[in-house]
């Protein structure tokens, strides 16, 4: 008997290594072809099979270059820690925790891969360490301009690259649109690559899992999503239209897409990457139209990529990025003069301020200001806005642009509307989708002062190097690093109501209710402090009031007001791995009581993974039965109702994070 039941084992155990191969192979498929979203699902699959190395690492890679950063986070957290991790695998987490605003945490591990890297280079490290110093610099003295997100013009998808044109605003997306039938759909992220599937796809794009990046324009000073519509041009693809660039007089543009290579023909399975390329189109002035788009010289789509393109408002130079074979790294941006024939000169590499990295986005405003993105010099994290005045043939030095117009993810596609305002591109955390558009402005005077202290909710003991962000109700946030004694202060504006958090990696993070402004007095200073509870691994912390009917595991009414609690700690902290263990008293059968807890626990962690929209990942349940029982009711003791109801539980422990 025995025997039988080991080859029973070793058939199941068998089976399921044969599947969880089975769905790594789909997994590495999906990520060699850039479907990092679908990629990610699958990794996840594999690895509540068979826990390796190797998919820890794709999953972090995954959500890394999906940009979700807090997910990513905890992915390097756990696979720096697994026996045989890679040095690189330490970089790119100080990298993320840099991402989510965690420069001091970020700083101890680039000093650890510096440490066990070999032949790590000390100026290198030098430069992230100054970069981490600086953005909590930048965080505690803001540059003083408001930051709003365009709801209007934003999606759940990628918005970004905004331009004023004529009257309307004119921006790419990847928002799903019924076309007209004079209109193609499109999609992406920021910089263009392109994946074969069973062959390119003309709906929907690999890396990210939503559709074909387009034009879309809408009116100025409109408030309302459903003003947004496709841009009246006819590409000449199936695939993305990157952002445009207008002359002053708008009658040309230029812009960003990626086409078939010629030759290509439907072998499009093949395909594993395209490049980008940079267009032209003039509008006719007899029919208002825009004429069929003219391909930039300098494009060679087998070779290297060329986008983001800028024309000057007298159309007389263009300014755009390239990978181009002599250039200083990633993506440089270049200069071409268009000649009196209309020609192009050969094009000038901007070495002043091309960095080893990916410059990107360059815009020039009226006082031959050169604005540009860049991941390649010290920034809070991503792509920063820089700039630099001309001088003469050339560029001076770079200023970044600091905080709040930086934040620690990609900050891109900066232009103005006049001397002190314009719009800015972002995959920041306050966003409503992939990448969103900004506004930014002059602040207004200051009318209140908000002042608190973060401190240990157990000790009381100040925290410092904390981060405490305050946002706007209807849209827009900043955040700043407390001093040593956990001290930080905003500036308030009135009739504004405002939400304030704190964070700190090791604690739970808290959230203020709502408080407005509305009705202070002229010049009042507002006091508000936060409490963090320190993370405790393993420690049982109960759920009150989850009551179940008698025999019943289904989530009652009453139940499901706690466990909504319990989504919002899970939210609030996107890097928690909880247990959600369900007990019964010891009255009835042992194993049905072990049945029913698992029942009722399973039911109640389907409930936050659906409602609350939690990773499955993140949650697992576990039935204890009477097992655990918290006082002296076992089987056969005679014990009151309210001794009874002690045991009746339903706990979480953290068992990660």
């Amino acid at each position: 008997m025995k025997q039988r039941v080991l080859i029973i084992i070793c058939f199941l155990t068998l089976g399921q290594a044969v599947k969880a191969q089975y769905v790594l192979k789909q997994a590495n498929e999906q990520y060699s072809l850039y479907n990092y979203s679908k990629a990610a699902e699958l990794y996840l699959k594999a690895y509540q099979k068979n826990p390796t190395l190797y998919t820890a690492e794709h999953l972090a890679n995954s959500y890394r270059l999906m940009r979700s950063y807090p997910e990513a986070e905890k992915w390097y957290a756990t696979t720096v820690n697994m026996p045989n991790s890679s040095t690189d695998n330490i970089l790119k987490y100080a990298e993320v925790l840099k991402n989510n605003l965690k420069y001091t945490e970020a700083k101890t591990q680039y000093t650890r891969y510096y440490t066990l890297s070999r032949g790590a280079d000390q100026t290198q490290l030098k430069t992230w360490i100054s970069s981490c110093d600086s953005a909590i610099k930048w965080m505690k003295s803001p540059v003083p301009v408001l930051i709003e997100n365009e709801q209007a013009l934003n999606t759940p998808e990628s918005d970004w690259g905004a331009v004023r044109y004529q009257n309307t605003v004119v921006f790419t997306s990847d928002r799903e649109v019924k076309p007209n039938k004079d209109e193609q759909k499109k999609k992406s992220p920021f910089y263009i690559k392109f994946d074969g599937n069973d062959g390119l796809d003309k709906r929907t794009y690999g890396w990210t899992g939503n559709k074909y990046l387009n034009l879309y324009e809408s009116p100025l000073g409109a408030n309302a999503a459903d003003a947004v519509k496709l841009f009246p041009f006819i590409a000449g693809t199936d695939y993305h239209i990157g952002a445009a660039s207008f002359t002053a007089n708008g009658n040309e543009m230029f812009f960003t897409l990626t086409r078939l290579p010629k030759g290509k023909g439907k072998d499009t399975a093949k395909i594993k990457t395209i490049t980008v390329e940079v267009y032209s189109s003039k509008r006719n002035a007899v029919t208002n139209r825009w004429e069929t788009p003219v391909a930039f010289p300098l494009n060679k789509e087998e070779v290297y990529s060329v986008g983001d393109p800028f024309i000057t408002a007298d159309g007389k130079g263009l300014y755009f990025t390239s990978d181009m074979p002599g250039g200083l790294g990633g993506t440089d941006i270049y200069f071409c003069a268009r000649t009196p024939d209309g020609t192009w000169a050969q094009p000038v590499n901007l070495a002043g301020v091309n960095t080893a990295g990916n410059e990107r986005t360059p815009y020039l405003d009226a006082m031959g200001t050169l604005y540009f993105s860049t991941d390649g010099d010290k920034g809070m994290g991503g792509l920063d806005v820089f700039k630099a005045v001309q001088q003469g043939t050339s560029f001076g030095l770079k200023q970044n642009l600091g905080y709040p117009i930086n934040s620690a993810q990609d900050d891109f596609a900066y232009v103005l509307v006049n001397d002190t305002a314009g719009y800015l591109s972002s995959n920041r955390m306050s966003g409503v989708g992939s990448d969103d558009i900004y506004s930014f402005s002059p602040l207004p005077v200051v009318s209140y002062q908000l002042q608190g202290v973060v401190y240990d909710k157990n000790s009381r003991k100040p925290i410092g190097n904390s981060v405490v962000t305050l946002s706007k109700t209807n849209g827009g946030k900043i955040s700043v690093s407390t001093n040593a004694s956990g001290q930080f202060n905003f500036k308030l504006y009135e009739n504004t109501e405002y939400q304030l958090r704190g964070e700190k990696k090791g604690y739970l993070a808290d959230n203020l209710n709502p408080f407005t402004t509305t009705g202070l007095e002229p010049g009042a200073t507002v006091k508000k402090n936060l409490y963090l509870n320190k993370i405790e691994i393993k420690k049982t912390i109960r759920l009150e009031n989850i009551y179940y009917d008698l025999d019943k595991s289904y989530i009652r009414p009453d139940a499901a007001v706690e466990l909504d609690k319990l989504v919002a700690i899970l939210k609030e902290n996107p890097t928690l791995v909880i247990e959600l263990g369900s007990h019964t008293d010891s009255r009835g059968d042992d194993d049905y009581n072990m049945a029913l807890s698992r029942r009722r626990a399973n039911e109640a962690v389907e409930y936050i993974i659906t409602t609350g929209d939690i990773d499955e990942d993140r949650i697992i349940a576990r039935g204890y039965g009477e097992t655990r029982l918290l006082n002296r009711c076992r089987n056969g003791v005679q014990c009151s109702e309210a001794a009874h109801q002690l045991n009746r539980r339903t706990e979480f422990t953290i068992i990660k994070y």
